[in-house]
């Protein structure tokens, strides 16, 4: 394990086949064909990890590729043609009106796809200007020159025993040096987090924030199928001091997407993201969509949150965080796709810019760092700042309400506001309480029919690890998962995980769903089913200690979501 690795040497290396990274190949090769760019992903295929609502805002494919519309292959097929907002209480619900709702909620212009299949179709299109996309290979280690700055990244090893030695289909991984290196690897990504601990570019902003996303998607009646219908909701079955909301999408071929946005700021920890989800679906508006249709489809992905006030600097000497490794979200409107490609566009100019001008491996990009927030991004992510702040103090009922009129004020005056920027304040796993001050929550069995268990879930996922390789997820005290996660926090691991990867159990092998009056004496063990991984991140996010370290697995395994 310790032979050199091989090189290749590029122009630029791009982390993350997702939009953020592909719009910016594709920028790159419209600027100046003559670059050598690759894009490094860690799915078996392009689109296989990315997982989203999607309501699709065209801003940013305008700008990329003008006359996308006339591309008979494009993915957005299905423009949204209804848009309805509910406010769901325990048997029914309220429609709000949408004329109350500030104008960049409004969805009409937009388009209901899988995101995945829009990166498929940009990688098309990044292929035919001489793009090289290599999935399949997770970058797994950043490189960095004799000067400190960036100049590529390593691939993952193949072939790792579980004991960590070369197995007999051991291959070394293979670094990609580039004169820039761009990072898109989504939400809570390995490489990002290391760069920002590095170069200590989260020191001026608010703490990151965070959610998760878990989306199924249906074949329904065609009776009830309404291709267009654009239907978001909060409410029940969250109580209203715990933030999220729900939506569902009508999509082409009587194809319904349904998911639920759980904030990572929860405090009890006997709360299950998974199991909210199959409650909602029973709520009586819900679930008169689904009843008679088939469930086809299944994942979960960690969000940004935080916005504006939590974007870290997003330049570092040889290269720059785009997309959702820099946390372009706009929460409200439950939307990243857009900014993403902007930043990829965005990034692009001025790595073209920089390498006209001779540059390399340097802080040139510090031109992206100052001008994101006076662009479009800014201007979308400014307006819509103080909704996540103003929910988290509030609640549901009155954060919501003080929120929208927070984002009239901001749409009429320009993105000014009564409040200023408000804090975040603390981190997602400083949220979690001790369980000593909640109670259990007697979630129902799943009936198989509407609502369903975690593994038949991840089964639906695609999702596939070699087992016989070392865990790529990280406990980094074994004594403190079981002193606090367990015993203080009563496990919440098993609940907040929606892939059944981790378990407390005792010595019979039996799953601890509830831990009371813990003793040291307790023969219990942690746990890690890690080839269930969905890749979400929750856990990398929500541990109360900040214990556990998502990590990347050989390239290519994971969920394979074919239309999500």
């Amino acid at each position: 394990m310790n032979e050199p690795r091989e090189s290749m040497e590029f122009d630029v290396v791009i982390v993350g086949a997702g939009p953020a990274g592909l719009a910016a190949a594709i920028k790159l090769k419209q600027l100046n064909e003559e670059l050598s760019v690759v894009v490094l992903e860690k799915g078996a295929e392009v689109g296989a990890h990315i997982l989203s609502g999607a309501v699709v805002d065209p801003i940013g494919l305008d700008k990329l590729i003008p006359d996308w519309r006339d591309d008979a292959e494009h993915p957005l097929k299905t423009p949204v043609t209804d848009d309805q907002f509910l406010f769901l209480g325990p048997a029914g619900s309220i429609r709000l009106p949408n004329f109350a709702m500030p104008p960049l909620m409004n969805n009409h212009g937009n388009y209901i796809a899988s995101l995945g299949n829009v990166a498929r179709w940009l990688a098309a299109r990044a292929e035919a200007l001489g793009v090289e996309i290599y999935p399949g290979f997770a970058a797994a280690e950043v490189i960095y020159d004799e000067s400190g700055a960036m100049k590529g990244v390593a691939t993952g090893d193949m072939g790792i025993e579980k004991d960590g030695t070369p197995g007999p289909m051991f291959a070394r991984g293979m670094e990609l040096h580039g004169k820039y290196v761009l990072i898109a690897e989504g939400v809570r990504g390995s490489l990002a987090k290391q760069l920002i601990k590095k170069f200590d570019l989260d020191k001026d902003c608010e703490p990151g924030k965070f959610g998760i996303g878990i989306k199924e998607l249906w074949q329904v009646d065609p009776a009830k199928h309404k291709p267009g219908l654009v239907q978001h909701s909060f409410g029940w079955p969250l109580d209203m001091k715990t933030g999220g909301g729900s939506f569902l999408y009508h999509l082409e071929d009587n194809q319904v997407a349904v998911g639920f946005v759980l904030h990572l700021n929860y405090k009890n920890p006997y709360l299950s993201p998974f199991e909210e989800f199959q409650r909602f679906k029973t709520h009586p508006r819900i679930r008169e969509t689904f009843e008679g249709g088939k469930r086809i489809s299944y994942g979960a992905r960690a969000i940004t949150e935080g916005g504006w006030q939590s974007v870290p600097k997003v330049s570092f000497p040889g290269g720059a965080l785009i997309g959702c490794s820099a946390g372009f979200v706009n929460v409200p409107r439950i939307k990243g796709s857009h900014n993403a490609i902007l930043s990829g566009i965005l990034a692009a100019e001025k790595v073209v810019e920089a390498l006209s001008a001779g540059k390399a491996n340097d802080d040139a990009l510090i031109t992206y760092e100052n001008e994101w927030r006076s662009s479009e991004i800014g201007s979308d992510l400014k307006k819509v700042r103080n909704v996540k702040p103003l929910w988290s103090r509030f609640g549901t009922a009155l954060g919501v309400g003080i929120g929208g009129i927070d984002m009239w004020i901001n749409q009429l005056t320009g993105g000014r506001s009564l409040l200023g920027t408000l804090k975040h304040g603390k981190t997602d796993a400083e949220s979690l309480e001790k369980a000593e001050k909640h109670k259990p929550i007697d979630y129902p069995k799943p009936d198989g029919i509407l609502t369903f268990d975690r593994l038949s879930s991840v089964f639906l996922s695609n999702t596939n690890h070699e087992e016989n390789q070392p865990v790529h997820l990280k406990v980094l005290n074994q004594e403190l998962q079981k002193s606090s996660e367990y015993a203080e926090f009563a496990g919440p691991s098993y609940r907040y995980c929606p892939a059944g990867v981790y378990e407390w159990v005792d010595s019979a092998g039996n799953t601890i769903t509830a831990p009371h009056d813990y003793k040291e004496s307790d023969d219990v063990r942690f746990q890690i089913n890690a080839q269930n991984c969905v890749h979400c991140k929750t856990c990398d996010i929500k541990d109360p200690n900040q214990n556990i370290n998502w990590t990347v697995p050989q390239g290519g395994e994971g969920p394979v979501y074919p239309n999500l």
